[in-house]
């Protein structure tokens, strides 16, 4: 089974988010650091990983990945803040 998943990339000071969807998540994640990822990650230097979830369908993470896209920063926030409270950087 190939997994996808949804993912959510900030700044250092947690300001900016960033919400994608991939098959690698581990790959994905070094582009960003590198400056390989969008244009976006890129402009406001998001090079940090913060959440993610697991999907075995990708449209159903297609489908996470728009819904969580039109959230309000503060719900963003809520939602990152149930796994990762202190919205500390994740190591794949």
């Amino acid at each position: 089974m190939k997994l996808s998943y949804i993912y959510i990339m900030t700044n250092t000071y947690r300001t900016t988010f960033y919400v994608g969807v991939t098959a690698s998540l581990n790959k994905r994640v070094i582009e960003h650091q590198n400056e390989l990822g969008s244009e976006f990650t890129k402009k406001y230097n998001l090079k940090d990983l913060i959440y993610f979830e697991e999907f075995s369908d990708i449209n159903q993470a297609i489908a996470r990945e728009k819904q969580i896209k039109n959230w309000k920063k503060d719900w963003k926030l809520n939602l990152i803040k149930v796994i990762n409270p202190n919205l500390e950087t994740l190591i794949l």
